[in-house]
């Protein structure tokens, strides 16, 4: 069995502790200037391209409306449910209203509209490869044999237990030649591998070349275990005092937010179920409710790191958008362009970053989707290169062939 899969195998099985508050929206206060304190990066990925005119609305495009009859989001002030109001020309989706409207109020929120990747084959899969490898072609990608984000942590001298996948499988972005663990910690206790069972495939593989990747693997389980049983009372009082249920993600990024403060300082997850073809809805409905989710989640996440939050760097993004008309089934179809999140006590919010077009049909790409203006790798490239001090020679070793594009997000 090859390394990496015995290890991911060994690692998923463990356990979190259930039961945590609804979100608080708490908000820290920003690094200092000049803050030595390492950061903390985690990137969170969308999978199913989400719609990005839905999340954030171009409010002030009337081409918008007329390509939405039936899912639009109202203008702001026009009733109850509509959008938020951010600029003239844009306003965000009211799923958002109580989670990450107070970080954009609070300039700990910055949107990337108009991004995305170039690769153009509308394909889930094949794109969602392009990004992780960090390649707009999959083939060159697949060449690479590494992902992005392992790239990275090999420019930043990191070792194995700084970096996490917080997932099932180990994801393409974080494979390469820096071994990275995966642990998805939403996952069942019973199907976590016991101390017995661990002793017994210990001892299987002894005097065999897995031994050594076999022993930590599982050490790696054992402490993240430690870790999350050391916070797991605090996170049943903070149930106790709250009736709301928490949905998954809340519960899931509470955890990773644990283990991130404590230990990691890299660390991906991702999120499906975006794909919304039929019965999208607008202020309410399938998607309305997941971006509930995801915000309450992404705040939740703030809300538990703690003073670390001054530190960290979250960053939300998907594959690609949606066209930006409606469908037959009031729902929509795949796009191009996309819109990305930047959040956290080191992010210049407040604000809508990049290159921007007025939303018509003149602007359209193929005369269907947003157009991408800022690639991935450009996106990418200029946040870790001020994130991290990156050289220039640094940023093309993780995004080769790129340069590098200064939004100015931290």
């Amino acid at each position: 069995m090859h390394r990496r899969h015995f290890l991911n195998h060994a690692w998923r099985g463990a356990a979190a502790a259930s039961g945590l508050g609804a979100v608080q929206g708490r908000l820290w206060a920003a690094a200092p200037e000049g803050a030595s304190t390492p950061p903390r990066l985690l990137m969170v990925f969308l999978r199913g391209a989400a719609d990005a005119a839905s999340v954030l609305v171009p409010v002030s495009s009337d081409f918008y409306y007329e390509a939405r009859p039936r899912i639009a989001i109202a203008r702001p002030g026009a009733q109850a449910d509509a959008a938020l109001p951010l600029t003239t020309d844009w306003g965000l989706h009211p799923a958002l209203a109580g989670s990450l409207a107070p970080f954009y109020q609070q300039g700990q929120l910055a949107w990337v509209p108009f991004a995305g990747s170039h690769n153009l084959s509308r394909s889930h899969f094949e794109t969602q490869d392009s990004i992780e490898y960090g390649f707009d072609d999959i083939t060159a990608g697949a060449k690479q044999q590494s992902g992005f984000l392992n790239r990275l942590a090999q420019q930043l001298g990191s070792q194995r237990r700084d970096s996490m996948a917080f997932t099932d499988q180990l994801p393409i972005v974080l494979r390469g030649a820096l071994p990275v663990p995966n642990l998805r910690l939403a996952s069942s206790v019973r199907n976590a591998v016991d101390e017995r069972q661990a002793a017994l495939i210990a001892r299987m593989y002894r005097d065999q070349p897995l031994a050594g990747a076999v022993a930590e693997g599982f050490e790696v389980k054992r402490e993240a275990m430690r870790d999350m049983a050391a916070g797991a009372s605090a996170e049943m009082q903070a149930a106790s005092r709250n009736a709301l249920s928490s949905s998954g993600f809340e519960a899931e990024s509470r955890r990773v937010a644990q283990m991130m403060r404590e230990r990691y300082h890299l660390g991906f997850l991702d999120v499906g179920g975006w794909d919304t073809h039929v019965n999208q809805g607008n202020a309410t409905g399938t998607l309305a409710s997941r971006l509930g989710e995801l915000g309450r989640g992404l705040a939740a996440f703030a809300d538990a790191m703690g003073p670390a939050w001054r530190d960290t760097v979250v960053v939300v993004f998907s594959e690609f958008g949606r066209t930006l008309r409606e469908n037959g089934n009031r729902g929509t179809d795949h796009g191009h362009g996309t819109v990305c999140a930047v959040m956290g006590g080191r992010v210049r919010g407040g604000r809508i970053a990049g290159e921007q077009v007025a939303v018509s049909a003149a602007t359209l790409h193929q005369n269907r989707d947003f157009p991408v203006l800022t690639s991935y790798q450009e996106l990418f490239g200029g946040l870790f290169q001020r994130l991290y001090g990156l050289s220039p020679a640094q940023v093309q070793a993780v995004f080769p062939g790129s340069q590098p594009k200064d939004l100015g997000l931290v």
